[in-house]
């Protein structure tokens, strides 16, 4: 099974790009308000760069600025965080969470997983 990408949805840049518009009147009415753009343009990085990644062998977490592979042999289980958030637990304890991993999403996880997680729907 070839690996599934979980990411962002990149509709949300849309939600960026109006951000910075509406802060256009305000960036320019004193001196450093420009900076208001930083907030939009770190938005709309975390959405560009922030993914999970899984197949057969490992998963892979990237953020903005590490990416992390784990072997699946590293992995002891899954939590459901409240959020409705996934995070992976180590085997030594340590939870490491999966970025764009929802609860909706453990079916297509368990398949990705070559096995590893049983699926959750029983299918």
């Amino acid at each position: 099974m070839p690996a599934v990408v979980f990411q962002p949805s990149r509709l949300q840049l849309l939600v960026a790009t109006v951000v910075a518009l509406c802060a256009t009147p305000v960036a320019f009415g004193a001196p450093y308000l420009w900076l208001l753009y930083l907030l939009p343009i770190g938005f709309a990085v975390w959405v560009v760069r922030t993914r999970t990644t899984v197949d057969a062998d490992a998963v892979t977490i990237r953020s903005v600025l590490r990416r992390r592979r784990v072997p699946w042999s590293e992995i002891s289980s899954l939590r459901l965080a409240g959020t409705g958030r996934v995070r992976a637990v180590l085997n030594d304890g340590a939870e490491l969470p999966l970025p764009a991993v929802g609860v909706r999403d453990l079916p297509q996880l368990a398949a990705a997983s070559g096995g590893r997680l049983p699926d959750p729907a029983g299918d």
